[in-house]
Formats: structure tokens, sequence, C-alpha cells
């Protein structure tokens, strides 16, 4: 006797009249919704957190256009499995059995390599696919540049508390969902599993079949016994709502303040809730180069460290590097001049535009380069004291800028004196040994 599918597979919607959620582009003015009516489909990308419904709705997109659903798995499948199903296309094609092209549907594309991405290209380009990707990860950082520009970015959001409770209710009266006449579900459960959720609805569904499964005959659920058999907390933890970013502000601050037993408690939160370990990753790197920087140049090391272990532990070990790098950084002496200093050097280039580059700071690979005076009259500093020489390397006309102001804490204390030295040696130092 074969296993019956999950509580999420086998309420997963038919048509997109059952899809819950996503109104942004499925709606009636939605560019998803738009597009369909044309019975054609671009090649896009879905970029959302789990349980949004990403490979539920490649699935209706391909099914509204009546083209063939080919799923590909970034983890399971390479460029061999990839090329087969674009033969199979050119040849399906080629002898008018389809109506439209095939749909190819690679989930977590953002783990394939930048050759087996670019690899898509060329059958994207021409048409021979139409590719549908899902990723919970920012395409922005996991798609090469080349693919993605050929690809609609469609960025779902959680589902609502609202759509979730939508799904739970439509569980319990489906032919195919949990229903047992002798248990009753009350509405604080159903309530409390659409709000734990934090909008992922195979993990609200997962949660309330499991609930019902194991309940005694003639059962009243409560939050109690809902709570002994999940094993877990009611704990709140939206995503990518405003839970999500106050847990996360919560996190830099605690950590901007000095205080490692709050970082922990907040780096504890996001975890527990679901958050993305690269995601969590990524907040310590910046935070590192942002808050950190040179008081502590090792803070940054540290946190890119934290971030590869973490991708290639994965959880739950990836919380050890991830809790070693945060209470490094909330330990370290903290300086935020060289964010600073970025920021009021772009401030200038944007007001004063893209000033020449002054002639003696500029290359002669060529005579005549040379003959123009480019590199004329630079100065070494490795052939004089100290390593330092008096001489301009900012455009002409700007003026002295100082957009580095080093603190007087860890490390950059030792910069600053550094660079005071330095200064005081050129003030003094005799025009004779400027050469």
């Amino acid at each position: 006797m074969s296993a019956r599918p999950p509580l999420p597979d086998r309420l997963r919607p038919q048509h997109l009249g059952e899809l819950v959620g996503q109104e942004r582009w499925l709606g009636p003015e939605g560019i998803l919704r738009r597009e369909l009516a044309t019975g054609s489909l671009s090649s896009l990308v879905l970029w959302g957190p789990p349980g949004c419904g990403k490979t539920t709705l490649a699935r209706l997109l391909a099914a509204e256009v009546g083209a063939r659903f080919v799923p590909l798995s970034a983890v399971l499948d390479g460029v061999k499995r990839l090329r087969e199903v674009v033969d199979e296309a050119e040849t399906e094609a080629a002898g008018g059995l389809l109506p439209a092209p095939t749909v190819v549907f690679v989930d977590e594309i953002h783990r394939w390599n930048r050759a087996q991405q670019d690899a898509l290209l060329p059958h994207v380009e021409r048409g021979t696919v139409v590719l549908v990707g899902a990723t919970t990860e920012n395409p922005s950082f996991e798609l090469v540049a080349a693919l993605r520009s050929r690809l609609r970015i469609v960025r779902l959001e959680p589902l609502s508390r609202e759509a979730v409770r939508t799904l739970l209710d439509r569980a319990l009266t489906h032919p195919d969902g949990v229903a047992r006449p002798d248990v009753t579900v009350t509405e604080e459960v159903l309530e409390a599993l659409a709000t734990v959720a934090a909008g992922d609805a195979r993990r609200a569904l997962l949660d309330l079949e499991r609930v019902v499964r194991v309940a005694p005959p003639d059962a009243t659920l409560g939050l109690d016994e809902a709570r002994a058999t999940l094993q877990r907390a009611d704990l709140r933890h939206d995503r990518d709502g405003d839970d999500h970013h106050d847990v996360v502000s919560a996190l830099i601050k605690s950590l901007r303040g000095s205080d490692p037993d709050a970082a922990l408690y907040w780096l504890a939160r996001m975890i527990e809730g679901g958050e993305s370990v690269r995601y969590i990753a990524r907040r310590l790197v910046v935070f590192a180069a942002e808050d950190v920087g040179n008081a502590d140049p090792r803070a940054l090391a540290v946190a890119v460290d934290a971030f590869h272990a973490a991708e290639l532990l994965g959880l739950p070990e990836a919380r050890i590097p991830l809790a070693q790098a945060a209470t490094w950084l909330a330990c370290a002496p903290k300086s935020n001049a060289a964010y600073k200093g970025i920021d009021a050097a772009l401030e200038l280039v944007r007001r004063t535009g893209a000033a020449p580059v002054p002639l003696h700071l500029r290359n002669a690979p060529t005579a005549l380069a040379e003959a123009e005076g480019f590199g004329r009259g630079y100065r070494y500093p490795h052939d004089h004291p100290y390593g330092v020489v008096r001489q301009r390397h900012l455009p002409e006309g700007l003026g002295p800028q100082a957009f580095y102001r080093p603190t007087p804490y860890g490390d950059e204390k030792t910069i600053r004196e550094r660079l005071a030295f330095w200064a005081q040696k050129l003030a003094t130092r005799p025009p004779e040994e400027e050469g």
C-alpha cells in the first residue's frame, strides 16, 4: 500500500482560481494575469520565502498557456538533464506536437553555478523553452547578470495570516483534507497555527495534519494539546513583515550597543523563526564593515568566515559560527569611520562629477601617452623616508579632503596616530628630501 501524500500536496490547487494570495501578480490588474490573457508566458523567476506557493504557481502558469511542464531540481539535476529536456522540446516543437513552448521549472535555481546558469541562456533567448525559476534568495545576488536580464523577477509575498487561515479552513472540509468527524479543532488553534506559520502555507498545513492525526477519539483540540503535539512554543516571526524588520533591527542595535547576550537572543529569534541562514550571515558581514570597521579589521574576516561556514554546514550546526561571529562583533571596538568616509566621497563625486585624473597619476603605457605628459612628475613613495611623499592625489580644484576620520578606538587608534605621524613628517620635511 502506497503512502498517502502530505496534506499540502493533496490540497495543491488545480487551477489559478483556487490559488490563495499573490494578488499583486494574479489579481485583475496583475501583470501575470494580463500576460496570461494573451495566451503567452515569458521566462521569469519566482522569488519568495518557503511555503508561499512558488512550485504550485509555476505549474498553474504552464497549465494556463497549455504548455508542457518539466520540473528540474537544481540540487539533483545538472546541464546534462537540461540538454535532454531542451532536445525533447525542440523535437516536439518541430513536429508541431505542442501548442506552446515547454516550461522548464528549475527549483532552487540559485544553487546552480555560473556555468550551469549560462547553459540556460541560449535556450531562453531563442524561446526554445520558457524558464520559470524558483528561489528563496535575492536574484540580484544569486543569478548571473546575463540570465537575470532576460527574466522577469516576480517577488512573491509570504501569505497573509488571513490567507493561511483560509487554507486551514479548506483543509478541514476538503475531501482530501484532515477532517475527522470525532475531532474538533478550536478557533484559537486555527488562529495560532495561521499566525505561527508566518506566511508559510506548507508549514501551517503540516502542523494541522499532525495535531489532527494524533488526536484521541472525540477530542476537542485546544492550544495546550496543539503545543504538546508540535513541541513548539507559539513564537511569531514573519520573515518579510514588521516582525522580520523589527527583529533584524534589534539584532543590529544590540551588536552596535556591545551587548553580546542580547545579540544572541535576537539571533536565536531569527533562527527559530526560520530566517534564512544566508540572510543572517549577510547582515553580520555588513555590520562588521559598517559598525566595527578598522577599529578591529579582523571583524570582517570573522563575519565572512562565519558566512561561508554557516552556508557549508546548514542548520542546526550553522547556529554555532553565526553565534561566534555575533559575539565577536558585539564585543569588538566600534567605528563607522570607513562607512561615513565612503558616503562623504560619494556625495562629493555626485556633486562635482568626474573630475580628470591628474596627469602625474596616469600610467604612460605608450610613447604617445608619455609625450602627452602622463606620469611625468610622479613621486614614488618607496623612494622617500617613511614611505610617504608630499604629493597631490586628488583632482585639481577639489581642495584638501578628509573623508576618513579614524576614531581613537581599537586598531583605529593606531591608524589615527600613524596618519598624524606622517602628516607631521611631511610638514617638517626639508624640500631637498622631496627630490
